[in-house]
């Protein structure tokens, strides 16, 4: 599809709810660039530039990144590539972030991805991981040959520590108390869609109709 103008997009949902899997099919569809503040933090951690240098000091006390700090990283990098349509992923995570964003871009619309806790928790504590090769396991649907071993070494497998039951309960909570008052905030916007769903193959077309939808209507207040 032919960007009509300049996209701003925001992909919210709950670790294991599909979005790195629905974000890559967004960018490969819709031509979007898929920015990661995981990826953007990592890479100005490791440049140690003098943001990463200061998040890198808060992480290792064990405190939260400030919200300017995080802010200031995503719009830095942001403003480098003013000219591109961008799918934005894994900020904001606070109302002060979201208001910061909104100072500087006007964003066309905020996909969420609502998936049951209980079928994340499913998801990821199914998984299994043989660590010297990362290769990854799911007890439901991609299980290995042999319960508990992996098919090429026949070493065994670990759960790591963030798909274990109780970690996988305490995030999904982090997570549900951090974000709704942001998704209430682009709610209360109009700009908020969310999609609702137990597999990511089901919800994927409603969102790629949506899309269509959205972009052929901003085309067509362009023209």
């Amino acid at each position: 599809m032919v960007l009509p103008r300049v996209i701003r997009a925001v992909i919210m949902g709950a670790p294991g709810s599909g979005k790195g899997t629905v974000s890559g099919r967004i960018t490969k569809t819709f031509g979007l660039k898929h920015i990661s503040s995981g990826d953007i933090l990592r890479a100005n951690i490791n440049a140690q530039t003098e943001l990463g240098l200061l998040m890198k000091s808060c992480i290792d006390q064990g405190q939260l990144v400030p919200d300017d700090v995080m802010s200031r990283l995503i719009l830095n990098d942001l403003r480098a590539i003013d000219s591109s349509s961008w799918l934005l992923d894994g900020f904001p995570r606070t109302v002060s972030q979201a208001e910061a964003l909104d100072d500087v871009y006007t964003l066309d619309t905020v996909i969420n991805l609502n998936v049951p806790f209980q079928t994340i928790k499913q998801r990821l504590t199914s998984r299994w991981t043989h660590l010297p090769s990362g290769r990854v396991y799911n007890t439901d649907f991609n299980p290995p040959k042999v319960p508990g071993f992996d098919d090429e070494t026949g070493e065994p497998l670990f759960q790591r520590d963030d798909d274990r039951p109780e970690t996988v309960t305490r995030r999904l909570k982090s997570y549900e108390t951090q974000t709704e008052p942001v998704l209430e905030y682009y709610r209360s916007k109009g700009v908020l869609e969310t999609f609702s769903g137990t597999e990511t193959n089901k919800i994927w077309p409603h969102v790629e109709v949506f899309l269509q939808r959205k972009l052929s209507s901003i085309n067509q207040k362009v023209v």
